[in-house]
């Protein structure tokens, strides 16, 4: 079988060389885009493998794979392949393809124990929570920490994280560990736990909904509950100095749980990292991958942050792929659709 690997149009690349050497171990032949990894810091000469322009690696590739499906171009012109990327954000990508093509959709790979080693989007909400408190130490005009000094002391900045997924409680640790004071919301009684053992305060709002089967991700919650969480958060966002929001929902927009009134009485200087802007965005004010500063609070719309992050998410991105493969393909064949992971992720 041979697999193809794209150049995105982003910094990160789905082969590194470390990963390069696994798929040799099991008899791909593997094809890589030149210059694929040279913006996460892994030039062409890293690679032991053959190196094609697009159009012949298209060509020669029995499985085409990249970290965005925009990687690939017209969908249209592909026939006979297997394609294996993130098809997320892209809508009727199934009306857009000829012939036996197949799409497999690595954003559908389940939240679940046998999957873990698959799932990209645990491993790049990781990378993303952590950068989202460096983003914001960037941008905010204090200190993380408490310090004494001579000349006086300076206090201890204020965190607030909303959605302890996996993001979040990156995001937490990071804070903590420039010597900020936390707090963090989830509706998920099992988040309360986890935050707590972070050194963080956990802010409790009774009567949410919750599901087990969520993977993760935010579940729609009644009127009742959403305005008792806004009473209850906002409070704290007036006295913030860095906000970090992750709640989405699968398959839907994501929550709105900061409003224009709430950023209206936020402390000039302050920042606001909204993770969720790809799905619209849990900030009132949120526009995707862009900066807005409304009342001096900076309001930051990026979901793929970890691409700031490219070396190490490639690293991840490209191990959680080889370990799909080695699921999804026995003996260079697809396995059937009884298996519950691909089943979820075929389109």
């Amino acid at each position: 079988m041979k697999i193809g690997f794209l150049k995105d149009n982003e910094s990160r690349v789905s082969l590194t060389p470390i990963i390069l050497t696994k798929y040799d171990k099991l008899g791909y032949k593997i094809y890589l885009e030149s210059g694929a990894g040279s913006l996460a810091g892994y030039p062409d000469k890293a690679y032991e493998c053959t190196k094609l322009t697009k159009n012949n690696l298209i060509k020669e590739s029995d499985v085409i794979v990249c970290v965005d499906s925009s990687a690939i171009g017209d969908l249209n012109k592909l026939n006979n392949k297997i394609v294996i990327t993130n098809f997320s954000g892209h809508t009727n990508v199934e009306k857009k393809i000829n012939g036996k093509t197949i799409l497999i959709d690595l954003s559908k790979i389940p939240r679940t124990t046998i999957a873990q080693s698959m799932d990209i989007l645990s491993s790049m909400s990781g990378l993303s929570g952590y950068k989202s408190i460096i983003k914001a130490a960037e941008l905010l005009p204090k200190m993380f920490p408490m310090m004494i000094t001579a000349a006086g002391s300076i206090k201890p900045v204020k965190v607030v994280v909303l959605g302890a997924g996996v993001a979040g409680l990156q995001a937490i640790a990071t804070a903590k560990r420039l010597g900020a004071v936390v707090e963090a919301s989830d509706p998920r009684e099992a988040a309360k736990e986890e935050v707590l053992s972070l050194g963080a305060k956990f802010i409790e709002v009774e009567g949410a909904v919750e599901d087990k089967d969520a993977g993760g991700y935010a579940v729609k919650q009644t009127k009742e509950y959403l305005s008792r969480q806004k009473e209850e958060v906002s409070r704290r966002l007036k006295q913030a100095d860095v906000v970090v929001t992750t709640a989405q929902v699968l398959g839907s927009k994501s929550p709105v749980l900061i409003s224009k009134e709430v950023v209206d009485e936020m402390r000039p200087g302050s920042v606001i990292i909204d993770l969720a802007s790809s799905t619209g965005g849990n900030c009132e004010l949120t526009k995707d991958n862009k900066i807005v500063i409304h009342n001096g609070v900076s309001i930051v719309g990026n979901s793929y942050l970890a691409s700031e992050l490219a070396h190490d998410a490639s690293n991840l991105f490209s191990n959680n792929v080889f370990n799909f493969i080695s699921h999804i393909f026995k003996d260079g064949k697809l396995i059937g659709d009884e298996d519950d992971i691909l089943k979820n992720c075929k389109i």
